[in-house]
């Protein structure tokens, strides 16, 4: 396949956990794939890391919260790669606690973060990555069974995550006769630095320890274990394929059974 018929992916977050696993994944799937973080360095790492496996990997910095950074990083990636086939909104934080203690910049910091930012860069990619003028593109919002069910001191989150799959839902029908597909996949508990933090978080809050917590949590899936990063890629692997062009406005959950709607 020439660098021509490559498509061009961009993944947000991509230095860690899902968006590592996917940003792997889609360029051994024969994507030119540009990434985003808000670490320079972390960056430069990753791109040399994906590069020695062979990998088609390019990207700079990226605060998906600022409107200029997302058209910077966008800008960036059409004046490298060319045109936007495939978008990946993975950058996310988490953050709660409990919900009459919380702070305006808390909220406010993860509603940006998690939703605010999904909006910002799927609108730049639409216009800037010249996606609307295709026939063909793949949004593929990564959310959170947390956006279908509530998660008891995460109401921040739950809420940034609910938003994020009903503005899939809503672009999903409003793009469908473009050749457009946008997608939500919700993960349930994934073993990442991030799940690792948010262990933290609870074993502060509960006063007992991380593996108090993960023991807790585990025990809530039905698999019995944590998915893995990359079994989180491989749903967003299928969604990016041609194979996949029916598959649109849903949310998707890759969790052990943990969420059954």
């Amino acid at each position: 396949m020439s660098q021509q018929e490559k498509r061009v992916a961009l993944v947000s977050g991509a230095t860690s956990g899902i968006g590592l696993a996917v940003a792997r994944l889609l360029a051994s799937q024969n994507h030119r794939v540009f990434i985003g973080a808000r670490n320079a360095e972390n960056i430069t790492s990753t791109v040399k890391q994906l590069r020695e496996e062979g990998l088609d990997v390019d990207g700079t910095v990226l605060d998906v919260r600022d409107s200029a950074s997302v058209t910077a990083f966008v800008e960036a990636a059409v004046a490298r790669y060319g045109p936007v086939d495939v978008l990946v909104n993975n950058a996310g934080r988490s953050g709660g606690g409990i919900t009459a203690d919380l702070t305006d910049e808390l909220w406010d910091d993860v509603i940006d973060t998690n939703l605010n930012s999904v909006f910002r860069l799927t609108r730049e990619v639409l216009n800037t990555g010249r996606m609307r003028h295709s026939d063909r593109g793949r949004i593929i919002n990564i959310a959170s069974t947390a956006g279908k069910q509530g998660v008891v001191l995460g109401a921040p989150y739950s809420a940034s995550k609910h938003g994020v799959v009903g503005f899939t839902k809503a672009l999903g029908n409003e793009l469908a006769p473009t050749g457009i597909t946008v997608n939500a996949v919700c993960p349930g508990y994934v073993e990442t630095p991030m799940a690792q933090r948010v262990r933290q978080g609870y074993a502060s809050a509960y006063d007992t320890t991380e593996d108090a917590i993960l023991t807790k949590f585990q025990s809530k899936i039905p698999l019995g274990r944590y998915s893995t990063p990359e079994e989180v890629a491989g749903l967003v692997g299928y969604l990016a394929t041609d194979t996949a062009a029916s598959i649109t406005a849903q949310a998707l959950n890759v969790c052990g059974g943990l969420g059954n709607f």
